[in-house]
């Protein structure tokens, strides 16, 4: 069944392909080879998950890992989405976080059942962001980033992400963003953190950056911002 279901939904994709889309996909995604980039629209994948979720085909084929296209990664994560038990979620994420191998996939992936036991989802994030794995930590981020970055913040969440210490593009990118985000909603707490300077060089210009290029930030912080620059 596992075989007959891969075989099954790699030919759904590939009915959908669209080979000027898997270029663009490749220019945006340059971890991921041309060869492993199918070239089916977010939209359409969508579709798909909707179609395949509860489906015997869906749970035979997220059981196969690592999967061999970028759409089936993608499609494995929408159908993640999907699920509406909160525990279950969470045990297929952290079955399937570690082959995600691109920012894409990672970062399309916020089910909502997370940000309805978001009171229980800050151990869950912790494990993530120890993990030491690029694509799990860029994960736990990105969820202090979509689902406690407004109301439900608190500063302990600020302190998590400063003191990760990585050379990963991707997960420093991340914690720009999620400094930014905070900056935008929480001004005076992100703003310390550049005035104290306790980020590393690149990730405190990229802040500055990304809080200058925000329409959520005043025209006057944004001026003193960038007198916060590290040269």
């Amino acid at each position: 069944m596992m075989n007959e279901a891969v075989t099954y939904i790699r030919g759904r994709m590939l009915e959908l392909s669209d080979d000027a889309y898997g270029d663009f996909v490749k220019k945006t995604t340059p971890a991921v080879a041309r060869r492993a980039i199918i070239g089916v629209r977010i939209p359409r994948l969508r579709a798909l998950a909707k179609e395949l979720a509860n489906s015997d085909e869906a749970e035979a084929f997220m059981r196969i890992l690592p999967h061999e296209y970028y759409e089936e990664n993608n499609l494995h994560a929408f159908l993640i989405e999907r699920i509406k038990d909160f525990e279950e979620c969470i045990a297929e994420l952290y079955r399937f976080l570690p082959y995600v191998d691109n920012w894409a996939t990672c970062d399309m992936m916020t089910p909502g059942v997370l940000k309805k036991h978001a009171g229980e989802l800050m151990p869950y994030i912790e494990r993530f962001i120890a993990s030491g794995h690029l694509y799990e930590v860029r994960y736990g981020i990105g969820l202090l980033l979509k689902i406690f970055s407004g109301k439900l913040f608190e500063k302990y969440q600020l302190d998590m992400v400063v003191n990760i210490v990585s050379d990963e593009y991707y997960v420093n990118m991340m914690r720009a963003w999620y400094f930014a985000t905070i900056m935008a909603h929480h001004y005076d707490e992100a703003e310390e953190l550049l005035t104290e300077r306790r980020l590393d060089k690149w990730t405190h210009n990229k802040t500055i950056q990304k809080a200058i290029e925000s329409r959520m930030i005043p025209t006057d912080k944004k001026e003193f911002l960038r007198t916060l620059r590290i040269k």
